[in-house]
């Protein structure tokens, strides 16, 4: 059977969306066996690897020769960003705190994005993207007291920083990559080869290049090809095919929910009543932020 363009977009959607359900299980899991640097390192490479072959099966590896020096000091500057400190700092996060609370965090990274629109881009904030921000970070507060929102106790006070610390430098990335008018895979490929010697230097002072486990470093190559790679690159896909972006958009709700499940399976990890309210909020507070936005 003969699947339409919108079909192929839903079937594109819905591999990456599981896939990204996976990942938080796979950063817990791999940093039983490594430390967050390693895991960095490991995984760059596999993504390199990763999408060095997407784009030369693809035939787009010749597009690299088309960037000039200031756009190739931009991809490098990106690069420092997105992976070397946004996977630094969201990595420390899952070694400090349970996978449940780290991963709900991660994901008000929309809610952050919007916040520092304001200053970066000049966007304003109305009532409902004030609510928004509201609503979310009441999720924030709850996943992070485990339940308990008045006593401001944290589990780990510097977990919860840097996970949400990791959305900061996610948005910046995304804000300063809007700018860059090059094939996104090959943008993308460019900043994790960039980012290589940095990772490489910091985990040969700060701890070590060489994994002491083959479990780890299965771990950090799936990280590597699924999440930083082939998830990317499916995503991209769907959205070129999609009739309209709102059609898919949607599915990534899922993903924190099944990421959960994943999460309870795998990781061993029992799902707080606090973690699913919390982010529920966070859910309402993204699909608020949203609503009214144009996707065509």
């Amino acid at each position: 059977m003969k699947l339409s363009r919108q079909q192929k977009a839903y079937l594109y959607a819905s591999i990456t969306v599981l896939l990204w359900s996976t990942v938080a299980s796979a950063f817990k899991l791999s940093l039983r066996h490594m430390d967050p640097m390693q895991l960095l390192l490991w995984a760059d490479i596999a993504s390199i690897v990763c999408l060095g072959i997407i784009l030369s099966v693809s035939g787009k590896l010749r597009l690299l020769l088309s960037y000039s020096k200031k756009e190739l000091a931009a991809a490098a500057g990106l690069g420092i960003l997105n992976p070397f400190l946004y996977y630094i700092i969201l990595f420390s996060a899952y070694d400090l705190l349970p996978a449940q609370v780290a991963q709900p965090l991660n994901y008000t990274w929309a809610i952050t994005l919007a916040l520092l629109s304001v200053p970066l881009l000049r966007h304003k904030i109305g009532i409902r993207e004030s609510a928004a921000i509201v609503i979310s970070y009441c999720g924030v507060i709850l996943i992070a007291t485990h339940g308990r929102p008045f006593s401001l106790e944290f589990s780990s006070a510097s977990g919860v920083i840097l996970a949400l610390g990791s959305t900061v430098v996610w948005s910046l990335y995304w804000i300063f990559n809007t700018r860059d008018r090059h094939d996104p895979v090959a943008g993308l490929f460019l900043n994790f080869v960039f980012a290589l010697p940095f990772i490489f230097v910091f985990c040969a002072l700060f701890s070590s290049p060489w994994p002491v486990s083959t479990y780890g470093l299965a771990g950090a190559f799936y990280v590597g090809v699924f999440e930083m790679g082939i998830a990317f690159v499916l995503w991209l896909k769907a959205m070129k095919l999609t009739e309209s972006t709102i059609k898919i958009s949607t599915l990534i709700f899922f993903s924190p929910f099944l990421s959960l499940v994943f999460i309870s399976l795998l990781v061993g990890e029992a799902i707080m009543i606090s973690t699913i309210i919390g982010l529920l909020l966070i859910i309402a507070g993204n699909v608020l932020q949203q609503a009214g936005t144009k996707l065509g």
